[in-house]
């Protein structure tokens, strides 16, 4: 974490504030979350799982999709024990029944802009809640096909079960885990562009032989969900931005609207 984060996040908003900030507009997504995330990842086949409306009011978002892929011959079988708000966005509520083997779960919270009490929560400030608490937590860095992104990376548990999160944010042309660069951004944009649209992506895994075989799973549903959630992003912010996108080998990609 860098010490200097919220220093510098105070002084950009003076800044900001004193240089007058654009008129704020509200970006719809570019096709539907739904239509978007496949219904198939991996060989898992998905059920969407609904979001309360309190549990929407709370989170904020303008669109979401929350799923839990379970193997075909096991997707009847009960609903599996899930961080919920907890863990940073909606979920199902658990049951105590354990899941069956290799499941894992998907939600993608999209925000049309954001405001005061209406942005995105942080995962890491809302994991210890729910019973499910944080053992770990790093940066990894993942290889898709729109170049390298840095995901956060949370191994957490509730009793005896343990799961494995990635999550990161995803939204006017960038793929960011560091949430100082994430709030940073965000006053610029919204200063410069009038634009505050940005979605929030999790993936959960429960850790079933090893936290590394957990892992290893959860890096290739994050290598094919980025570049799906990208095609429902809105496109780059402006030509002039565009001309200053990182290159497909620099580590924070920038992905919406490269795609002729």
């Amino acid at each position: 974490m860098l010490s200097w984060g919220p220093a510098a996040l105070l002084a950009l908003g003076v800044i900001l504030t004193t240089a007058g900030v654009r008129t704020q507009r509200t970006v719809p997504l570019r096709s539907p979350l739904a239509e978007e995330v496949p219904r198939v990842l991996g060989g898992w086949h998905a059920r969407d799982v609904a979001v309360s409306g309190a549990e929407q009011r709370i989170a904020g978002m303008s669109s979401y999709v929350l799923r839990v892929y379970e193997p075909p011959a096991t997707a009847t079988v009960s609903r599996p024990e899930t961080p919920g708000a907890e863990a940073g966005a909606p979920a199902p509520s658990a049951s105590p029944a354990r899941a069956a083997p290799g499941w894992f779960s998907v939600y993608v919270g999209y925000y049309e802009s954001q405001a005061q009490g209406r942005t995105i929560h942080s995962p890491r400030n809302c994991l210890p809640g729910g019973g499910w608490e944080p053992l770990t937590s790093s940066r990894e860095q993942i290889a898709t096909p729109l170049g390298p992104i840095t995901v956060n990376r949370y191994l957490i548990a509730n009793r005896e079960l343990r799961s494995l999160v990635l999550y990161w944010y995803q939204g006017r042309g960038r793929v960011e885990a560091n949430e100082y660069r994430v709030k940073w951004d965000l006053l610029r944009d919204q200063a410069l562009l009038g634009r505050s649209d940005e979605a929030l992506v999790r993936v959960i895994v429960p850790v079933q032989s090893s936290e590394e075989a957990a892992f290893r799973q959860a890096e290739q549903i994050a290598r094919e969900l980025v570049v799906h959630v990208d095609r429902a992003l809105p496109a780059r912010m402006s030509p002039r931005l565009e001309s200053s996108r990182l290159s497909p080998s620099t580590p924070s990609a920038h992905l919406a609207g490269t795609r002729s």
